[in-house]
């Protein structure tokens, strides 16, 4: 197997990286290599050869000129920085060459959230009894009230979960091992869904918590379309319908409520407290509200 090759297995296999971004990075890779490697040269020393800070920087500036937005020509950055990385760890390349670039700056976006009143519809209204049903409210349930990521959903296993301690044990992005706390309404909910689950698999053996109706392992997709689905029939929920906006809307709603950013990045298994703080600026509007209600000089 080529440099290349070896790389995508690393993502997989030592860094655990999740399919999509595997196949992101992979692409990203690819099309550096179009551009700067022709393709009957295309040995591990020609790709060597190739990964240069100007050669990198020249790069840069064709994603620019194909009109590409900052947000994904970092995205290509961040793949080519992994891939020199490993790279450097083999002792193939003596640096990082894309640590010297300079990147082009982002908007700053604010994560979408639901709040807690538009959801609190959804959630109060009636569920069928059947498996599907219920695993569908369960996803939408489980995904708004621990924050975990798609991925971390559709690979849960039933394994991970200790309802006597009421947590559960996710092994998230960049292989990182963390625990979730469980509120006393949704280790109840988790019992009778496990029941159910029992039922519906009739004594086939799974680990998986999550399946689908043929019986099968969830995964991240299947994760999306239900949520999507389900979040569908509500009324007053605006914006994308996607598991990422319920962890946002998680995590907006623990800040709201008083709790502090480290608990909060601890919780969502960030790898650093900058990416937590985006949600501060979701909370302004409620401190606008609280500094309205209690400040002296507001009050009429």
């Amino acid at each position: 197997m080529g440099i290349q090759a070896d790389f995508i297995d690393y993502l997989k296999v030592k860094r655990r990286y999740s399919p999509r971004t595997v196949k992101l990075y992979g692409e990203a890779v690819e099309d550096f290599l179009r551009q700067a490697v022709p393709e009957s040269q295309l040995s591990d020393e020609d790709i060597l050869s190739a990964l240069k800070f100007q050669v990198i920087r020249g790069y840069v500036s064709s994603l620019m000129d194909r009109g590409l937005d900052p947000r994904t020509v970092n995205l290509h950055l961040s793949a080519m920085s992994t891939f020199c990385s490993y790279l450097v760890r083999q002792n193939k390349l003596a640096s990082n060459p894309v640590k010297e670039i300079v990147r082009p700056k982002e908007k700053k976006r604010l994560p979408s959230f639901f709040s807690p009143e538009a959801l609190k519809l959804y959630f109060d209204t009636p569920v069928a009894d059947d498996y599907p049903s219920v695993r569908n409210r369960m996803i939408v349930t489980l995904l708004y009230d621990t924050g975990l990521r798609r991925a971390e959903a559709a690979s849960l296993r039933i394994s991970d979960i200790d309802l006597s301690r009421r947590t559960i044990s996710i092994i998230g992005k960049g292989n990182k091992q963390r625990m979730i706390p469980l509120v006393d309404s949704l280790v109840e909910k988790i019992g009778d869904y496990l029941l159910l689950r029992e039922a519906f698999l009739n004594g086939s053996d799974s680990d998986s918590f999550f399946l689908t109706d043929a019986g099968g392992p969830a995964y991240p997709e299947f994760i999306n379309r239900t949520v999507k689905a389900e979040l569908s029939k509500a009324n007053g929920l605006s914006g994308k319908k996607t598991p990422h906006t319920l962890r946002h809307s998680f995590a907006t709603s623990l800040l709201n409520e008083g709790a502090d950013l480290n608990s909060i990045k601890e919780v969502l298994g960030h790898s650093s407290l900058a990416a937590t703080e985006v949600y501060t600026h979701n909370s302004f509007e409620k401190l606008k509200e609280i500094y309205r209600t209690a400040h002296p000089r507001a009050k009429k």
